[in-house]
């Protein structure tokens, strides 16, 4: 679980209208220009030349403000990147009541034409990222590319020690792809929905299974400062993976004391997550430092509900609290 820059920045765009601008200037140059052809037909007019006499006593009128926002070439352009580092709370294994401080790294942007998402402890890279920046965009924008995330279940930091007799299991890097559709302007002129499902291997034999992941996500400004991103996401499991995460072995029944147990694949959680990004100087378009914070439920079920590991010493529902730091260039 991790956070996005891309979407605070998302929340100045509207602020930065220059239509305001336009419109002061306009009545300005439209009254000199009135005043002038004036002064041109009565020139020499004693009614004039005493009505000049009395403008000239009054004061003059005092500049007008600065507009609110200076124009600025935003950083979210052809190349970007944001990087930060953050500490979320989050369950020892999946389906433990028990919660273990852990490092969530992030790293999201746009080089070369490509963007880069965090996905989880991993990533997404999307080989049609669209329009640079706030560029408006037509239709549906198709999102595709590979996708990678580390699965370190049951590898470290067991704090059940029943669960940790069972024994620790290896670390899987699950490899594949993502394919999905994104709308910009659904609701406000610089929203985001986006619909999409991902499809990844184990490569390293440790699960040795597929999972599939449909998402939902959306993502929108609330005022100039803040932006909010919210997920809602599904996962579904084969044989192998369940077999491996959830089943109690002769030899795991026999160390730990637990009940045997055989699993088998199909519907393992369904989800929800929001990411709070807070701009430190209330500038998202300049990058820069920015605050974010991140909640998260999900929820166990099938095998992996009913699973000693979950029914008996854990605890299907499932939460995430985390806060990170990242910097913008």
């Amino acid at each position: 679980m991790t956070f996005s820059s891309l979407a605070r920045a998302l929340g100045l765009a509207a602020a930065l209208s220059t239509a305001p601008a336009f419109a002061s200037e306009a009545p300005a140059e439209t009254t000199a220009t009135g005043t002038g052809a004036a002064a041109a037909e009565s020139e020499g007019s004693p009614v004039t030349v005493a009505a000049e006499a009395a403008a000239q006593a009054q004061p003059s009128a005092p500049p007008s403000a600065p507009p609110a926002f200076a124009l600025a070439k935003p950083v979210f352009d052809d190349n970007w990147a944001t990087i930060g580092l953050g500490l979320g709370m989050v369950p020892s294994y999946a389906g433990s009541n028990d919660y273990i401080a852990f490092p969530l790294p992030l790293i999201v942007g746009r080089v070369g034409g490509v963007g880069i998402s965090p996905n989880g402890p991993g990533f997404l890279i999307d080989l049609n990222p669209g329009k640079p920046g706030f560029a408006p965009q037509k239709g549906a924008r198709i999102a595709v590319g590979p996708a990678f995330r580390l699965r370190n279940d049951r590898n470290v930091q067991i704090k059940d020690d029943v669960v940790a007799r069972a024994g620790k299991l290896d670390a899987a890097l699950e490899v594949g792809g993502h394919v999905g559709l994104a709308w910009r302007g659904v609701f406000k002129p610089v929203d985001q929905f986006s619909v999409g499902v991902q499809a990844r291997w184990d490569v390293l034999g440790a699960h040795e299974g597929m999972v599939i992941e449909p998402q939902v996500s959306y993502r929108a400004p609330l005022g100039r400062a803040f932006t909010l991103q919210a997920q809602v996401s599904a996962e579904f499991v084969d044989d192998s993976f369940a077999d491996y995460y959830f089943t109690v072995s002769p030899a795991q029944a026999l160390a730990s004391g637990l009940p045997r147990f055989r699993a088998g694949g199909g519907l393992n959680r369904i989800g929800t997550f929001a990411i709070l990004g807070y701009d430190l100087d209330r500038n998202a378009l300049n990058g820069g430092w920015s605050l974010t914070g991140v909640g998260g439920y999900s929820r166990l079920f099938g095998d992996a509900a009913d699973t000693p590991y979950t029914a008996l010493r854990g605890d299907p529902n499932q939460f995430i609290l985390g806060l990170g730091i990242a910097y913008t260039f």
